[in-house]
């Protein structure tokens, strides 16, 4: 894939893949203008490591959700030392009123998938990482193998031992059901 150096493959890839990334984007942050920065992020990001991309590793969606991955979490990671160095952020970009309905619509259609991650906070990183991408993404285990940099029996494993773990939390013994002791 050379998308760096062929504007219309670059736009071709681009409008395959904005509403999968701008989903995966939503369901990991609450603010309209940050989903809108991190999306176009990852296709820049995208863009400048094409050349990484095999084929013969997976899908383009297995190797964009890595590339997503990666970027949304070197953001986490950058708010969580800007947090304990001040008590405020800067840099939003401006959006239009139309922009912003329609990220804030994405955002509300993403909030019950953005509670489903945080119960599933208490997963091994490893773990919840599979889960999150076969179970919400709707990747397949060999794309989110791909995406991780994992083995597919890695991943097969993890998913396993995810689903079995949140299994054991919604178990009928550990829910208190009304009417019944």
């Amino acid at each position: 894939m050379n998308l760096s150096e062929d504007p219309v493959a670059f736009e071709a890839f681009y409008r395959r893949h904005i509403d999968a990334v701008m989903r995966f984007v939503v369901r990991r942050v609450s603010d309209p203008h940050l989903a809108a920065d991190l999306t176009a992020d990852i296709f820049l990001a995208a863009l400048d490591s094409a050349n990484t991309y095999r084929s013969s590793r997976g899908g383009e969606i297995g190797w964009l959700y890595g590339v997503a991955r990666n970027v949304v979490s070197a953001h986490h990671r950058r708010a969580a030392r800007e947090v304990r160095a001040t008590s405020h952020m800067a840099g939003r970009r401006m959006m239009d009123d139309n922009d912003l309905v329609r990220m804030e619509e994405r955002i509300d259609a993403e909030r019950q998938m953005r509670r489903a991650l945080e119960a599933m906070g208490n997963l091994p990183e490893g773990e919840r990482a599979v889960l999150e991408l076969v179970a919400i993404d709707q990747l397949t285990v060999t794309e989110a193998s791909t995406a991780l940099g994992i083995g597919k029996v890695t991943a097969r494993v993890r998913l396993y031992r995810a689903r079995r773990a949140l299994a054991d939390i919604a178990s009928p013994s550990a829910v208190y059901v009304e009417g019944q002791a």
